[in-house]
């Protein structure tokens, strides 16, 4: 910043003092019998009821280790509850290619293939049939 302020001043000494008073925090990785990476998604459809926006949340594990988790509303509308889910899919799926790629670089690659729950059964059957049909055009 070229031009510090009081405000900045004040922020700054408030950021320190919540670091200065978190610094014992953080994640522990335990000790776990499997390096298996899976991952549980939900969504819900149009929950949000100002635009209509779904909203979809997932969590990664690598064994009994929470790794990584996001829940966010979803950018663009879906038509069904179907569309939602695999939105999610879609999103968990990138994260846990990036947690394996970064995996592989800390030369701890993954011999299994990563396992992603979801409880929508058609969400689960155009994951494993990607061939575009009359209902899954827009997605």
């Amino acid at each position: 910043m070229h031009d510090p302020r009081d405000p900045h001043f004040t922020a700054l000494k408030r950021i320190l003092r919540y670091v200065s008073g978190t610094l014992d925090n953080g994640l522990q990785l335990h000790v776990s019998s499997t390096t298996q990476l899976s991952a549980y998604i939900d969504a819900d459809w149009a929950g949000w009821p100002v635009t209509r926006r779904s909203t979809s949340g997932y969590c990664v594990f690598l064994g009994d280790n929470l790794l990584s988790w996001s829940a966010k509303y979803q950018v663009t509308l879906s038509r069904s509850s179907v569309e939602a889910e695999y939105r999610g899919v879609a999103n968990v799926v990138t994260e846990t290619a990036w947690i394996s790629n970064l995996l592989c670089e800390l030369r701890t690659p993954l011999y299994t293939a990563t396992l992603v729950y979801c409880d929508n059964v058609s969400a689960v059957y155009m994951s494993s049939n990607p061939v575009q049909h009359q209902h899954t055009k827009q997605i």
